[in-house]
């Protein structure tokens, strides 16, 4: 069995991959797809927690621009990570997988409430922990809320999934001679505005020398590269 370079993980999803071929909503297969890759992983022992964002229901910044108060416009963002959440949940449970939804937004009839020393604990017993409603306050994004929650449960690292396989200096879509960075420090991706994750996030990570690997969630069994320390994406770390 291949040995796990990181114990504890915070994998960050977002809202937009669950959209998979759909032009809205959440696609079943690309939950049944995560489940996959995330089972791959708990076979070897590794305590995963989730942040999902909203943005394939509901995206606050681009609804607030259009006149309705940034406030309740993330207030409603939040409420669409919370459905994500759920719909990710099901989809474990259908495959076995033990899993808990923890909110910051309190809902108890729905899902419960987070706590930090629930959370380790659920994490302790294997169990998959899905941190819903972002950081629980408007003006904060769900990478923020994954920043905060894998220091909370001191994660050995944040795997950022995106549908590119790493940061490069330009838009890889629209320039074909962009370059990939193989590791780049908390600095620079703030200096170069390289929107890897928010400015708040990337600083939290930095403060906390907590690392982040940005890699290619569309390609099977990244995930377990990723844990297992094998060359994918592009880590962002302390200065070389």
């Amino acid at each position: 069995m291949e040995e796990a370079a990181y114990k504890r993980v915070l994998l960050k999803l977002s809202g937009e991959f669950l959209l998979g071929s759909k032009p809205f909503g959440i696609d079943t297969d690309v939950l049944g797809y995560i489940a996959d890759e995330i089972r791959s992983i708990m076979d070897m022992g590794i305590e995963i927690g989730i942040v999902i964002g909203g943005g394939n229901i509901y995206r606050g910044v681009e609804v607030s621009s259009r006149g309705i108060d940034r406030a309740s416009a993330d207030n409603m963002g939040m409420l669409a990570t919370v459905m994500n959440s759920i719909a990710m949940e099901s989809s474990f449970e259908r495959v076995g997988i033990p899993v808990r939804v923890l909110c910051a937004v309190e809902m108890k009839r729905v899902v419960e409430f987070f706590i930090r020393e629930k959370a380790i604990k659920y994490l302790a017993d294997k169990k998959v922990v899905i941190f819903a409603g972002g950081t629980g306050n408007p003006f904060f994004t769900t990478d923020t809320a994954a920043s905060l929650r894998a220091l909370e449960i001191k994660a050995d690292i944040i795997l950022k999934a995106t549908k590119v396989d790493g940061v490069y200096d330009m838009d890889p879509v629209v320039h074909k001679d962009a370059v990939k960075f193989r590791r780049i420090s908390y600095n620079e991706v703030l200096s170069r505005n390289l929107r890897v994750m928010d400015a708040t996030a990337i600083s939290l990570c930095r403060d906390n020398n907590l690392p982040v690997i940005v890699f290619n969630l569309g390609k099977e069994g990244n995930i377990k590269n990723a844990v297992c320390g094998k060359d994918v994406g592009t880590i962002v770390g302390a200065e070389p």
